[in-house]
């Protein structure tokens, strides 16, 4: 993409302050604060049970919202609350800092199931573009700005929401299923690298490679420290079942200067998960190969060395989430080992 003529603050001009919501089934419109995490849960598990059975948001993914330093929750996100105390609503709009061909201002959200169809969505989502202008529009960089949205294709009345609201749709993204009673195959380790379980010593390493492998993905900017922290240090994260192809390696981390992560299989074990999937699994969070390593099947053999860890583990299934439209051809690559796709989920965006 081009780079723009006017920064983003010029672009968008003056944006006024944004206004909280009215709507009558709502008493309080009010920032998130971390007392709610028990009842934010709680709403999450409402809206997976109707909206994506197969995944729920963890404790973890609600807290970062109140750990991580880019957000300010009293500015980044919105409860309703109605009479009877529940949250009826809940968003969050973030602006992430990898910021290096994108602005991106992310925008979450949902409203609790059984009081859908009045209009609280739709209110909800007015207060977030609103906020998420404010965000693009804070920004001096000569760069494209994306307010982004995602929904699930099984959650038919948000597509319509997100799309009268001026998101258009720009992705379809697969969740990809494969049975580990099925054989694995040989994928011997290709010449020039090694194979070690992750290490902590490797993080940062593996961290650098992960921007590297993820530079051509659509939507994608630099993953910042701190973020990356929260995911290796997360209680989901499954180092048993993470994998990472080192160069020139040596003896292990810290052999020497030439020694650096240039593919990883990094994964999760959300147990949260299991009860509305059916099934025990693993969840791959992340898989890559940095541009001057593609082409030596190393994606192929990583991934071949973690299913066969989930199989020793006693799951039943590895899952993971893929770009329909992946410049590197994730999708063949998954099919080939014997993924199935599960469920769509979908992307949208609205440019400046």
């Amino acid at each position: 993409m081009s780079a723009p003529a006017l920064p983003l603050a010029a672009r968008l001009g003056t944006v006024p302050p944004v206004a909280l919501p009215l709507h009558p089934d709502v008493v309080t419109w009010r920032p998130a604060v971390i007392g709610d995490t028990d009842e934010l849960l709680a709403f999450a598990a409402a809206v997976a049970r109707a909206d994506h059975p197969n995944w729920v948001e963890t404790r973890d993914d609600v807290v970062e919202v109140f750990e991580l330093s880019y957000i300010e929750p009293e500015r980044d996100t919105l409860v309703g609350v109605g009479a009877d105390g529940r949250i009826l609503a809940s968003g969050s709009v973030v602006c992430p800092p990898g910021q290096e061909t994108l602005v991106r201002s992310i925008v979450l959200g949902a409203v609790r199931p059984d009081v859908r169809g009045r209009g609280i969505g739709r209110a909800l989502l007015d207060w977030e573009l609103a906020r998420a202008r404010q965000q693009l529009a804070a920004s001096e960089k000569l760069l494209p700005g994306w307010i982004m949205a995602y929904a699930e294709q099984r959650a038919p009345d948000a597509q319509a929401l997100l799309e009268r609201a001026g998101l258009s749709l720009q992705r379809h993204f697969f969740t990809l299923e494969r049975e580990l009673e099925a054989p694995v195959g040989h994928a011997p380790v290709p010449a020039g690298v090694e194979f070690v379980h992750w290490a902590a010593a490797w993080s940062e390493s593996t961290r650098r490679a992960r921007n590297a492998a993820f530079a051509d993905h659509w939507g994608s900017q630099s993953r910042g420290v701190e973020a990356w922290a929260r995911f290796v240090d997360g209680e989901q994260f499954a180092p048993e079942l993470s994998f990472l192809a080192i160069a020139d390696a040596g003896a292990g981390p810290g052999a020497g200067p030439g020694a650096e992560v240039v593919g990883f299989v990094l994964a999760l074990r959300n147990e949260s998960d299991w009860a509305g999937q059916g099934f025990t699994s693993s969840y791959v969070q992340l898989v890559g190969v940095v541009r001057e390593w593609r082409g030596r099947r190393i994606a192929q053999a990583l991934l071949a060395e973690h299913l066969e860890a989930c199989r020793r583990a006693g799951l039943e299934k590895a899952t993971l989430d893929v770009d329909a439209e992946n410049p590197t051809g994730a999708l063949g690559l998954y099919t080939a080992h014997g993924f199935e796709v599960a469920h769509t989920h979908l992307g949208y965006v609205r440019e400046y």
